[in-house]
């Protein structure tokens, strides 16, 4: 793995010509959970940031997004992000990247901080918790979806997810609290940031950025309640850290479908500096700074993470 490092700065050099490479993750978990598949456990993210550590320039974003509209990142310049505010990104994911002596950028929905629960975590958790053999959501316009083993319940909260995500903001969060309530699904006190774990991670040198108050899907939204949720979730997390924040990650992410160039302005207007996406490829000097695409390969060992990680960059242009 050590021999990839300078095929990683001759395809990402220094200057003008940079790519940054942005990772996105949501989740560093304890153990591995069949119900997470796509969610590294410490183990897994362990290498992951070991070989992104040796590989790569690691840096905030706020920091990574100024040099690269300056044309001086260095080479092989990268950004480790996670989305949401989940309380294992301190408590797993931190001490992990503190070991390995790299940064990382966390975006934060402030409406689930403090013992709140994310709206697709409700779904999962149901599909977890389901004693039946069936769970049917056809009432919802949800389909039925046969639950014989983990692969079938994540192919069930998948689709419903896929489809769910796309209700009216206020009808989304009712639906998924209900099917959660109808499989019994208990209150975790810890699954998200609290305040005060919140202010720690920031305390101890995380960047922190916005994710909006409640995590709407923007391009769903009227023009002045997608403008609310990115200012107040700025102006709650600025409250809370008694710090600026600068960066900002769209909900969802994908351009043209979850936001627009409309919602880009917006946040501009609202102070930030830069905004990422979830589109899948490399920042580049041409890459809008209020739009920078980010990825991760979930590849399950080393040598295909690395090889799928320098396949996005070559294609980024």
């Amino acid at each position: 793995m050590w021999m990839m490092k300078p095929l990683f700065r001759l395809l990402s050099p220094a200057g003008p010509s940079a790519k940054l490479n942005i990772f996105i993750f949501h989740r560093a978990l304890p153990a591995a959970d069949p119900l997470l598949p796509f969610e590294p456990s410490a183990e897994q993210f362990e290498w992951i940031v070991r070989f992104i550590a040796r590989t790569f320039h690691v840096m905030p974003l706020g920091e990574a997004a100024r040099r690269l509209r300056e044309g001086s990142l260095p080479p092989a310049a990268a950004v480790i992000t996670f989305d949401d505010g989940y309380a294992d990104n301190l408590l797993v994911a931190w001490p992990i990247l503190k070991r390995h002596g790299v940064s990382a950028t966390f975006f934060i929905a402030t409406a689930f901080l403090e013992g709140g629960r994310m709206w697709n975590d409700d779904v999962i958790e149901a599909f977890r918790f389901a004693q039946d053999k069936t769970m049917d959501l056809r009432e919802f316009g949800l389909g039925i979806h046969r639950l014989t083993d983990a692969a079938s319940r994540v192919r069930g909260y998948e689709a419903v997810l896929g489809k769910l995500k796309y209700f009216e903001h206020s009808l989304r969060t009712e639906t998924a609290r209900q099917i959660a309530t109808r499989c019994a699904v208990p209150e975790p006190p810890e699954l998200m940031l609290s305040h005060r774990q919140l202010r720690l991670l920031h305390a101890e040198g995380a960047e922190i950025g916005g994710h909006t108050r409640s995590h709407p899907i923007l391009e769903g939204m009227d023009d002045s309640a997608a403008r609310q949720e990115i200012v107040s979730g700025k102006e709650e997390l600025e409250a809370l850290l008694a710090a600026p924040v600068q960066v900002f990650a769209y909900p969802n992410g994908a351009p043209g479908r979850d936001y627009s160039p409309r919602h880009a302005d917006m946040v501009r207007q609202a102070g930030f500096a830069a905004a990422v996406s979830t589109r899948q490829a490399c920042a580049t000097a041409t890459s809008d700074p209020f739009q920078l695409p980010r990825f991760t390969p979930w590849e399950r060992t080393p040598l295909r993470f690395a090889l799928r990680s320098m396949m996005t960059i070559a294609r980024s242009t």
